[in-house]
């Protein structure tokens, strides 16, 4: 699944960053790497750019910078 795909309240674990050069290192510096987790906080009304909340602070990206980072989302949490 990729990042541009989660809806908004959703959360996920980053698994992967695709992309090179200039992007790969500055989405890499803004915490998107493996292993942490997102959320989706807004998607804009025509669905460009999108909100999410890494790290404790927010981040706006491009569909199209937000499609090359591959997540797997979480689980809702079971209340028995």
């Amino acid at each position: 699944m990729r990042l541009s795909e989660l809806q908004t309240g959703d959360k996920a674990f980053i698994v992967k960053v695709n992309g090179s050069g200039a992007f790969r290192k500055r989405i890499l510096e803004m915490g998107f790497v493996r292993g942490q987790e997102v959320r989706s906080i807004l998607n804009a009304p025509l669905k460009d750019p999108i909100k999410y909340g890494i790290m404790e602070y927010e981040v706006s990206l491009r569909r199209s910078e937000a499609v090359l980072i591959e997540i797997s989302k979480l689980k809702e949490d079971v209340v028995y």
